[in-house]
């Protein structure tokens, strides 16, 4: 039985704030707090993005990407909607499942709605005004399971949004995702990569549902008019 590495999100927090302040010593040594956006995966991942933050003075920000999972089992993900409502597919699943394109064009028009509308609940605008070009983007979840929506987000920052530096951070992640993480970021830091994995819930001593309204209250703290 994997032990508990974490007693909820802002320990997990705190920690992964602690590797980022020393990659900050080092490797963002040159790079003041202006140009560091700590970018959140809602809703737990803004809670850790809160505390990245505030140790490193820097600015939060959100980004929302969602799975699109397969017709027969709700945690396979067959792909991901980006933030701009853009989508990519894992098509080695979607042709071995022989999953039709009018299923994964409705999944994906489904998600982009609710991207939008988790977007202008969250930030007040889903418009970003090319705010990560040019900047150092940590971006942070509570942990990654398949890894579709950190790098659905991930995609959409390096290559739509043009961001100067990519980094991918998050408590506990499988180690068999780390070599797909690292063919985008620039630069992954995972604290702990157990094996067996199996969810991202069982690492943490409480892992309670984060509430649109815990979100709304730390957008605020940042000018977001919610």
């Amino acid at each position: 039985m994997q032990p508990v590495k974490f007693q909820n999100r802002t320990d997990a927090g705190e920690k992964l704030a602690e590797r980022l302040l020393l990659l900050k010593q080092t490797q963002l040594r040159e790079r003041d707090s202006q140009k560091i956006i700590i970018v959140g995966i809602p809703r737990g991942g803004v809670i850790i993005a809160d505390i990245i933050a505030s140790k490193l003075g820097a600015k939060l920000d959100i980004v929302v990407s969602r799975k699109i999972s397969a017709p027969d089992n709700s945690e396979l993900a067959i792909g991901a909607v980006m933030p701009n409502g853009s989508y990519f597919l894992n098509q080695e699943i979607v042709d071995t499942r022989n999953i039709s394109p009018d299923y994964t064009q409705a999944q994906a028009s489904a998600q982009a709605k609710e991207i939008e509308r988790r977007l202008t609940s969250y930030r007040g605008t889903k418009e970003y005004d090319n705010e990560f070009d040019g900047k150092t983007v940590v971006l942070v979840d509570d942990g990654i399971a398949t890894g579709a929506t950190m790098l659905a987000s991930a995609r959409w920052i390096k290559n739509e949004e043009h961001c100067e530096q990519l980094v991918i951070a998050v408590p506990v992640a499988p180690g068999e995702i780390l070599s797909r993480l690292k063919q985008v970021a620039d630069e992954v830091i995972v604290l702990y990569t157990p094996e067996p994995f199996i969810a991202v819930g069982r690492f943490y001593e409480d892992f309670n549902q984060v509430s649109d309204n815990e979100v709304n209250l730390i957008m605020k703290k940042y000018g977001y008019k919610v």
